[in-house]
């Protein structure tokens, strides 16, 4: 990889928000959610205990992206 990237996760070309990963530690963080999903969905067999984990790891996985991301500001019609 000739340039390392600052951010993990890069802003989308149109409207507000990340689009998929960039960088190896983005796709990772995905595949850690991913796997704490599952494992969730499979550990808490009673509803009303899966949602507060569902909740929980999904607010840390948006942590990490507002943290690692590119800063989308203003709305974007294109990247030019």
């Amino acid at each position: 990889m000739d340039e390392e990237r600052p951010f993990w996760f890069e802003a989308k070309h149109y409207g507000l928000g990340w689009s998929l990963p960039v960088t190896w530690q983005g796709w990772a963080t995905v595949l850690v959610y991913l796997a704490l999903l599952a494992v969730g969905i499979e550990a808490f067999s009673i509803p009303q205990l899966r949602w507060p984990y569902i909740a929980a790891i999904t607010v840390l996985l948006i942590a990490v992206v507002v943290w690692k991301g590119e800063r989308p500001v203003r709305w974007r019609w294109d990247r030019r």
